[in-house]
């Protein structure tokens, strides 16, 4: 195996004093050694793994890190400024730079290393010997945690003997036990999950631990991170006072912590704030606040997501406004990957073969190597496969969100006949509720103890499937079909205000969270469409797509026509936002939001509404689900399409510029020669 990181690629004086600049300088090197197979690709891939979070941590580290398909083996690059660039963190800008690399397919060896770096950063020693290093290739050892000198080993066997009850487990665990008492500690039980689960995942069960320790708690940690993750002890869980979440997508196996207080947040509360969520979970556990956690979301309602705080707490997941649409978002995420696929698969063949292709022969029974019309056929019927999963997908999520693995034969089962019966996109919603709500029923129906091994993989499944199976054919599938046929015949029957007045809403839902439930909500109307495409669905789809690309490319155009409201660091992220508004990603718009929302949100509102009315009335189609400007081959009245997306824009940076200006100051940020003055009404969020 080789190593992980070398001396070139530490850099000790990395002269890079944006994010952008610093991951490219720590890339090249990993170009230089063939860690890297091509620079702008992974760039690629880096920059929109920050576009999800930011990676900057409280104590001056950034860790820029993401999977690539462009890696060719697991990598770490290291660089340290002097000056400090901003990631994103609370308390400033970020000297201690790593740059994580990890293949597409990495393996578990190589994933537990780069974990075990994450849990080392959380040690003040470990990043005070980077900052005092002065040759590489001692850093580069310090990294991979070859042995230390004789020096370093006296002062760990020191420590070792002032704190003996201290003990860590291997990658799936951390556990933090304080020093002996009289008394029975207070313990907690906790999970750690990160989309990508190689950092933050770790971080967050380092961090927990260690302020257990202070507090004199016992806190046991379970890792759901890339390398697996292995279950908590039955006896443990039984025994914990308490529970913690720190999460960004679904906590597995949610049933072991029934019955627990429990305190739900997103992953970087886990980091940034551990202390306050022992409090918190100590409160809970006197009052005896019991959870039933049954569901669960990453950056839902109470948790640490884009433009959230992670102050809330599992309490708010009893809602079941939330909870449903918790479910309904689990089945749309899964189903997502279905649509971009097959979708873009259909509209190439539509480019190369025109829309009769669709009528052509099965490719396995005449396909001709020459003919561009069979490889046009190929691409439709690949395409149509996939489609062919949208709905059983998503049905099998929406119940899995809900009860987990027994449901997903249910749902699968149910989506399956909701096709059947014709019920599409509305079918498949109701039978993946169907599916988890039998399931759900039937696992609180007392069992003997000798039948539960067999519940989750036959009993359940088996009952469920027949039960929801029986719904769906005899009693909702026909009504449900004919529900969906009259919101088709209404979507193609959609013309001149009723049309407009629809773009208008949809512009405003995607615009408004920018990636959160009510934009949601929008993109999963118009995905539903495709799976069933007609004119009317492929209009509504273009127009979501549009409004969506507003409010990024608005906030990039008003950095760079005014300059001199926005702060160095919003600048930057101006120029980031033109490549993000231009790929159909609105989240790139959410830090100027964050920082001042009561501008910047009624202004990329107005943009979108804007954009969706003219989509809707220039007639414009779209049979892709993703891409921004990149399918605009493949959208009907591209030009006009185009001119609705520019229209939108230029009312949405007029209007932020207007009442930026209006209050009369420029936004100061510390190090930012372009700023004069300060508002006090600014509030900076870091997600």
């Amino acid at each position: 195996m080789s190593e992980l990181i070398t001396a070139e690629l530490v850099d000790l004086d990395l002269s890079a004093t944006t994010k952008d600049a610093a991951a490219r300088s720590l890339a090249e090197r990993m170009a230089a050694a063939h860690r890297v197979t091509d620079l702008d690709g992974f760039l690629a891939d880096v920059a929109a793994r920050e576009a999800q979070m930011p990676t900057g941590l409280d104590g001056g580290i950034g860790i820029p890190h993401c999977r690539s398909e462009h890696v060719s083996a697991p990598t770490l690059a290291f660089g340290r400024s002097g000056a400090g660039i901003d990631f994103g963190a609370a308390d400033g800008p970020a000297d201690l730079v790593f740059l994580i690399a990890a293949p597409a397919g990495a393996d578990d060896d190589h994933l537990t290393i780069l974990s075990g770096l994450a849990r080392r950063l959380m040690d003040p020693e470990f990043t005070a010997a980077l900052r005092a290093g002065t040759d590489p290739r001692a850093v580069a050892a310090l990294i991979r945690g070859e042995e230390p000198t004789e020096e370093s080993q006296g002062q760990e066997q020191e420590q070792a003997a002032t704190d003996p009850e201290t003990e860590a487990t291997g990658v799936t665990g951390v556990t933090g036990v304080t020093g002996v008492t009289e008394s029975v500690p207070f313990r907690i039980v906790a999970v750690t999950s990160c989309p990508t689960g190689i950092a933050h995942t770790y971080m967050a069960a380092e961090s927990l631990a260690a302020a257990g320790r202070a507090e004199g708690v016992e806190v046991t940690v379970e890792t759901q991170g890339s390398a697996g993750f292995e279950k908590l002890d039955p006896a443990v869980v039984a025994a914990a006072d308490a529970v913690i979440w720190a999460h960004d997508v679904e906590v597995r196996e949610k049933a072991r912590f029934r019955g627990k207080p429990l305190v739900d947040v997103g992953v970087k509360a886990g980091i940034n704030r551990p202390a306050e969520l022992i409090a918190e979970a100590r409160r809970k556990a006197e009052r005896w606040e019991v959870a039933a956690p049954e569901t669960g979301s990453a950056a839902g309602p109470g948790n640490e997501g884009p433009g959230g705080d992670g102050n809330g707490s599992g309490e708010d997941h009893a809602h079941f406004g939330v909870r449903l649409r918790t479910y309904l978002m689990s089945g749309v995420s899964y189903m997502v990957p279905f649509v971009a696929a097959g979708g873009l698969l259909i509209a190439l063949s539509f480019a190369i073969g025109g829309y009769e292709i669709a009528d052509a022969k099965s490719v396995a029974d005449h396909f001709v190597w020459g003919e561009a019309d069979s490889w046009a056929a190929l691409l439709n019927q690949i395409g149509s496969a996939a489609f062919g999963f949208l709905v059983p997908v998503l049905a099998g999520y929406i119940a899995y969100g809900m009860a987990d693995r027994p449901a997903l034969v249910p749902g699968f089962v149910s989506g399956a006949i909701a096709l059947t019966v014709n019920a599409g996109f509305l079918g498949g919603l109701v039978a993946g509720l169907l599916a988890g709500a039998v399931v759900m029923a039937i696992q609180r129906v007392p069992v003997h103890p000798t039948l539960r091994g067999i519940m989750p993989v036959l009993v359940i499944p088996l009952i469920a499937s027949a039960v929801v199976g029986f719904l769906m054919f005899i009693v909702v599938g026909k009504p449900i079909a004919s529900l969906q046929n009259a919101l088709t015949d209404w979507l193609n029957g959609l013309s001149g205000s009723n049309a407009v007045i629809l773009g208008v809403v949809l512009g405003l839902m995607m615009c408004f969270d920018m990636g959160g439930p009510l934009n949601k909500v929008a993109y999963a109307f118009a995905v539903g469409g495709l799976a069933d495409p007609t004119p009317g669905s492929l209009k509504v789809m273009a127009a979501v797509m549009a409004a969506g690309m507003v409010p990024p490319l608005a906030m990039a155009l008003a950095t760079t026509v005014r300059r001199r409201l926005f702060t160095k660091t919003e600048r930057e992220n101006g120029r980031a936002a033109w490549v993000l508004g231009a790929s159909f990603i609105t989240e790139g718009a959410i830090p100027f939001a964050a920082a001042d929302p009561l501008r910047v949100i009624p202004s990329v509102m107005a943009g979108g509404a804007v954009t969706g009315a003219l989509s809707m009335a220039f007639g414009a189609t779209l049979r892709a689900p993703h891409g921004g400007v990149f399918v605009v081959p493949l959208i009907g009245e591209p030009f006009l399409y185009l001119l609705a997306i520019a229209a939108g824009t230029l009312v949405a940076t007029a209007l932020v510029v207007l009442l930026k200006g209006a209050r009369g100051t420029a936004p100061a940020a510390a190090g930012d020669p372009g700023a004069a003055g300060s508002d006090d009404s600014r509030v900076t969020v870091a997600a």
